[in-house]
């Protein structure tokens, strides 16, 4: 992509606001549920596979309009669609804060899919790739170090929340924090204009024969981790017993993730802009693979697999923004992240239900195995697209 016109200054700062809106709208949707679930059941009496599934749909809606909300951020920027997230997901919560029948539980997890959609990773990686082009990959990166921290800010806060107010309540705050909080951000600080395209492409977007293998097999990637990871973010724990730990044991396990995903990004954000975003997806889908074996394999070296595991989890949120930056180029980027949420979200979204199906008829041994086989596969599939990737440049290389 050729920029046409000035960049937008202050990079720093529409980091800064994006990874601060990006903590609470992942905390008000995605995670939201890890603590609100019980008490939903608690109150309401309904099974927790409907209370769950809310999320799963909500999840697919978000799926479904990713390829348009792409689209839309390449046309007119960021700012309208992370704005409208805010309102969605506000909006969606309040739903949710009345609902009295299961109907409009879901109706309320359809709109705050919507808002998801809108409003989480991929329209924010694809935000800051339609301002800054292919200077977006620090930007990214950076982005995803406040992602991190998520969970950590927003579970005890959730947890007060409903302690205090009761769950009811607590979507109603989170609706006001969105409104209040994350509304005004995105309207002020995200810039209004967006530079204009040179229609031509650039960068590696340009290898036309291998776009479409490219593209087919980095969504298979991403779609896989997705699946792997959403398992085992809702069945860890329950994975974590059935290997004989204790529950406080596994809650002490499963706490680890968090720092190791951080801590590798950290790391990432070292080194990696030395090296092809190709080399971060290898590293990500083999510290994944190499930790769900070692958990199946030796149980014992828990530990160990989950800071592993953790590692491959926190890269491989930033290679799914940068490497489409790098393999595509950064004239369609946006839209291109649209599209490759579409698969991804899916099998985010049913990997519970999977992972739900295969520890009740096959126990968590299968299951593991599943998720090993999966995660290895993942690791070929990326090696074929990295033998792809590269075979352009050594093929120059020994014409010369």
């Amino acid at each position: 992509m050729t920029l046409t016109g000035p960049q937008p200054a202050n990079r720093n700062l529409v980091v800064s606001a994006l990874g601060v809106t990006q903590i609470l709208a992942w905390g008000s949707s995605y995670y939201l549920l890890a603590v609100l679930a019980p008490a939903i059941v608690a109150d309401t009496g309904w099974l927790l596979a409907w209370v769950v599934g809310g999320l799963s749909l909500g999840l697919l809606v978000a799926g479904a309009a990713s390829p348009f909300i792409g689209r839309l951020i390449q046309q007119r920027g960021g700012r309208p669609v992370l704005c409208a997230s805010s309102v969605l997901i506000a909006l969606g919560l309040i739903v949710l804060s009345i609902s009295t029948t299961r109907t409009i539980y879901i109706a309320g997890w359809l709109v705050t899919g919507l808002g998801m959609g809108a409003g989480l990773y991929d329209a924010a990686f694809g935000t800051l790739g339609r301002l800054y082009g292919t200077g977006a990959r620090r930007a990214i990166t950076n982005l995803t170090l406040f992602g991190g921290f998520a969970s950590t800010v927003c579970w005890p806060l959730s947890a007060f929340l409903v302690e205090t107010y009761g769950w009811r309540n607590t979507c109603l705050v989170y609706a006001g924090i969105q409104l209040a909080v994350c509304l005004p951000i995105h309207a002020l600080v995200i810039p209004r204009t967006v530079p204009p395209l040179a229609p031509k492409p650039d960068g590696e977007a340009g290898n036309t024969a291998s776009y479409g293998a490219m593209f087919v097999l980095l969504a298979l990637i991403l779609s896989l981790t997705a699946m792997t990871t959403s398992l085992m973010s809702v069945h860890l724990l329950t994975l974590l017993k059935a290997r004989g730990f204790e529950l406080a044991t596994a809650v002490a396990l499963g706490a680890l993730v968090g720092p190791s995903q951080v801590g590798a990004r950290l790391v990432e954000w070292s080194f990696g802009p030395r090296y092809h975003p190709m080399w971060t997806m290898l590293g990500a889908v083999t510290l994944l693979a190499c930790g769900i074996s070692v958990l199946l394999l030796a149980p014992q070296l828990a530990l160990v697999a989950l800071i592993i595991y953790g590692g491959g989890n926190g890269i491989s949120s930033i290679a799914r923004g940068t490497l489409p930056l790098a393999l595509f180029g950064a004239g369609n980027y946006a839209a291109m992240m649209g599209k490759l949420a579409l698969p991804a979200l899916i099998s985010q979204a049913a990997a519970p239900s999977i992972g739900a199906l295969l520890i009740e008829f096959g126990g968590a041994q299968l299951t593991m195995l599943v998720l090993a086989v999966v995660t290895l596969a993942n690791c070929a599939i990326a090696l074929v697209l990295a033998r792809i990737v590269w075979r352009p440049a050594k093929t120059a290389a020994t014409s010369l």
